[in-house]
């Protein structure tokens, strides 16, 4: 993979790993064989949150036993608060999916700093080798710029699309651009709103789900815009965002209609 960023590949910030920049989402039902088409196509970003379903598990299995665990960028998702179960939860999905360590831990839905017991219990794992880098997630966008001061996070996952830009000035613009941790974006299609045409302004025709993803990779601050497959035909839809590219100035144009129309709904 290049090292420099383009619409398909990435650097994940300061993880200094490269990515493919369409990620994939393990919890939505999408079959084995979708997610391991997707990793052909590049995209190596696994992330597995709550719902952790065997279609993803069964790809990291089949890609880990064809010799490809050092290409794959696997996130475990935790929400729990309590340290035990912080553990029991860690230790459950190393036993699913069959992995010594994971790439990435995700601090799950946090509008302000954590506890510093999960904290600590992040950097043992770390230090014991069973996880590489500290992500954090959360819907409270201010949160991020106060997080990055810690310099405790490798990465951050942050709600972006097309209807929700204020990322572009909450978290984007008020990172240090050098060392910066990586993001990852989710939600491109707003939970499918924005490629709904019962939801559509008038005259304007209904974005696919490749239109969406190709909105959020258009943004040269995205290292990663997460999909969420439900089976192989969706796979192949988000698939498409790569071939087409970034959007056109007036496809642009389109989006940012849309999405300020959905946005006050």
């Amino acid at each position: 993979m290049p090292d420099a960023k383009s619409f398909s590949y990435s650097v994940l910030g300061k993880t200094k790993v490269s990515v493919g920049r369409l990620g994939v989402s393990g919890g939505y039902g999408a079959p084995a064989e979708a997610f391991e088409m997707a990793f052909e196509r590049g995209c190596n970003y696994f992330y597995h949150g709550s719902i952790r379903r065997k279609g993803m598990n069964l790809a990291i299995k089949n890609l880990c036993r064809k010799g490809k665990r050092d290409k794959l960028i696997i996130t475990a998702q935790i929400y729990t608060r309590g340290v035990w179960l912080f553990n029991w939860s860690f230790n459950r999905f190393l036993k699913k999916t069959g992995l010594d360590y994971i790439d990435v831990l995700l601090l799950g839905w946090y509008s302000s700093h954590p506890k510093k017991d999960i904290l600590d219990a992040c950097i043992r794992l770390k230090n014991k080798g069973l996880v590489r880098f500290i992500g954090i997630s959360g819907h409270n966008r201010n949160a991020f710029p106060d997080f990055a001061k810690t310099k405790i996070y490798d990465l951050f996952h942050i709600r972006y699309n097309a209807a929700h830009r204020g990322a572009e000035t909450e978290v984007f613009n008020r990172l240090e651009p050098l060392n910066r941790p990586g993001i990852v974006t989710y939600t491109a299609t707003r939970w499918g709103g924005l490629i709904n045409p019962k939801k559509m302004p008038e005259r304007e025709k209904t974005p696919h789900a490749s239109d969406c993803y190709r909105f959020v990779l258009s943004n040269p601050n995205v290292d990663v815009c997460i999909s969420g497959p439900k089976n192989t035909e969706e796979i192949k839809e988000a698939l498409i965002s790569l071939d087409r590219g970034p959007l056109t100035e007036n496809e642009m144009a389109w989006m940012c209609r849309i999405g300020d129309y959905l946005h006050v709904k």
